[in-house]
């Protein structure tokens, strides 16, 4: 902690949540300004203050936090926190140009209310986002070189301009897959229907609603060089024959005819330069025989196959329980996170490849 730190927050405080030792002074245990960064993985300076920010720039070293810098050699990651005019300031801006020279990691700052009681983008990032980072740099990138695009979420299909049919998805799985490919080195490009997930942070973001929008956002992003296609999302299978432009009035009874919509990795599959493609089954039941035919018939490289009924792999859970198929067998999975089974498909992925 520095001595600004030290005006906000004590250090006894942070002792008592840390359950660990604060230090303080460049004084107080000789040699710490050495000892401590020789035992990091990685460095974080939460929040990184505009003074601390020109410090390191600039070699200046006059407290503990400022010698450490300087002496750390691994992974460094900075989360701006100041007032926006300071953050918008010319010496910050260049100081903060230096340091990705070096090849810290910047994180945030977030636009919102400051601490002065004025609206710019100054707010420390949040604590989820930091961690995301952390884990990135701290990932081996055996995805380098990799262009994966992935979707996630359910799509809309309109009956009108209120009302819509959709599904439960919430987008958790495709979002943990699309932070485990960019954790791992890949460029990834990750498209979502509606979702209450926070967007995450260094990937290429496309919003979506209808299976027709989803179908032309992904034709889109594989037309390049893309080398996988993820689709994680829940595509509705059908929507409404016709849409109204204004609300359907409440009159008894009502029958909705249904269309089939594209079926978007049918379309993908047959391009001609076409990405290895990996498919999701969701079923209610031990229907694995389902899955195996539609990665047949779709042309899939791999699926996932899933019972939704299963407790901890349904909707709306931060866990799942997986079965990996693929051209040269299957791979179950027990009860797991959904990072873990990102990770996990996309250890399979490397090994098919390799």
């Amino acid at each position: 902690m520095t001595e600004a730190a030290r005006q906000f927050v004590t250090p006894l405080s942070l002792q008592v949540a840390s359950q660990d030792k604060v230090y303080t002074s460049l004084f107080e245990e000789p040699m710490a300004h050495i000892s401590l960064p020789a035992k990091a993985d990685v460095m974080v300076v939460a929040p990184a203050t505009a003074n601390t920010i020109a410090k390191f720039a600039l070699g200046i070293a006059d407290d503990l936090l400022s010698t450490c810098l300087l002496s750390f050699q691994g992974k460094m990651i900075i989360a701006p926190s100041m007032n926006w005019k300071m953050y918008e300031n010319r010496t910050v801006r260049k100081n903060l140009e230096t340091l990705a020279s070096f090849g810290v990691l910047q994180v945030g700052p977030e636009a919102g209310a400051l601490a002065c009681g004025e609206e710019g983008t100054g707010r420390m990032a949040e604590p989820s986002d930091i961690l995301e980072a952390i884990r990135s740099v701290l990932t081996p990138k055996d995805l380098a070189g990799e262009r994966i695009v992935i979707t996630a979420g359910p799509t809309r299909e309109y009956l009108d301009p209120v009302r819509f049919i959709s599904n439960r998805s919430s987008g958790k799985m495709g979002y943990s897959l699309a932070c485990a490919a960019r954790d791992r080195g890949a460029e990834v490009t990750l498209i979502s229907g509606p979702s209450c997930l926070r967007k995450p942070e260094g990937l290429a973001f496309v919003q979506v609603e209808t299976s027709a929008e989803m179908m032309e956002a992904v034709k889109k992003a594989v037309s390049g060089d893309t080398t996988v296609l993820v689709m994680a999302a829940a595509v509705a299978d059908f929507s409404p024959a016709s849409t109204s432009n204004t609300k359907i009035d409440k009159t008894g009874e009502m029958n909705i005819p249904l269309r089939p919509t594209q079926d978007i990795i049918s379309a993908v599959a047959a391009f001609k330069k076409r990405p290895f493609i990996i498919g999701f089954a969701a079923e209610t039941g031990d229907n694995i025989s389902r899955a195996e035919e539609k990665m047949k018939t779709k042309k899939m490289d791999m699926i996932v196959f899933n019972d939704v009924t299963e407790p901890g792999a349904g909707f709306d859970v931060d866990t799942n329980r997986v079965e990996i198929i693929d051209g040269k067998g299957r791979t179950k999975l027990g009860l797991m996170s959904k990072d873990e089974v990102a990770d996990a498909i996309f250890d399979r992925f490397l090994e098919i490849r390799a």
